[in-house]
């Protein structure tokens, strides 16, 4: 057997009861679409179960199929692969996912496994790779590209700003971060809250000088590696 041929076989399966790990896609490009399902139809102990081009597609798929594994696109046309990932696991807390993207900034990646991805990958690992994923994740482990892992890594040896002080925020502060760490703009921020674009404005300022950081990609990496408090009494409502 040609090397080429025990890549696409992948790995063995994982110990299930009929020997196979079903896997459902979400992946807006189409071409690359068939090229993944092509590659998991190929691979032995795997069963592509859907493929999905839109997070919309996927909300409404996946759970009739209730798959193993979902490998998951960052950007989709309309809600994003974050958002569909957290959704997804609101319903099938037992899924696992792996982002499978070309981002590899800190934010995106703590943003997506905050959302409940256990594994990320970038889109230029080879078919031997993923599909290793997929039997790693199905034994418990969080498969990552190298360069992946190193940057979490990197960012929990990192010193904080400010002599390592825990920042305090307000509740709407909070809750505008929470917002900016799944990817919505600032626009989407104050439809959902129900307040102007102004006052969304003036909340990041604030948040920014309170984190010592400079940009959302930094606020949203110190929201997930640390501990931000929200004071006592605070209200939830600053209009």
């Amino acid at each position: 057997m040609t090397a080429d041929a025990q890549e696409a076989q992948g790995p063995a399966p994982a110990n299930r009861e009929n020997g196979m790990t079903t896997v459902a896609l979400v992946e807006d490009s189409a071409p690359l679409r068939r090229n993944l399902e092509r590659m998991l139809r190929r691979a032995r102990g795997v069963r592509c179960v859907c493929a999905c081009g839109s997070a919309e597609e996927a909300l409404e798929q996946i759970p009739n199929h209730k798959p193993d594994v979902v490998l998951m696109d960052i950007n989709l046309p309309g809600a994003s692969g974050i958002e569909c990932t957290a959704r997804l696991k609101l319903q099938l807390p037992a899924m696992q996912v792996i982002m499978l993207t070309v981002y590899e900034d800190t934010a995106s990646i703590f943003s997506a496994l905050k959302a409940g991805a256990c594994g990320y990958l970038l889109k230029r690992s080879s078919p031997g790779e993923i599909l290793e994923a997929l039997t790693t994740v199905q034994t418990g482990g969080a498969p990552m590209t190298s360069e992946i892992a190193r940057k979490i890594v990197t960012t929990f040896q990192s010193p904080p700003p400010g002599g390592g002080e825990a920042a305090t925020l307000s509740v709407r502060e909070q809750e505008i971060l929470e917002l900016l760490s799944q990817g919505k703009v600032s626009k989407e921020i104050a439809d959902h809250l129900a307040i102007s674009y102004h006052t969304v404005r003036v909340h990041t300022k604030h948040i920014y000088e309170k984190l010592h950081v400079r940009s959302r990609s930094e606020a949203v990496v110190k929201f997930m590696a640390e501990k931000v408090i929200a004071p006592t009494g605070v209200a939830s409502s600053l209009r």
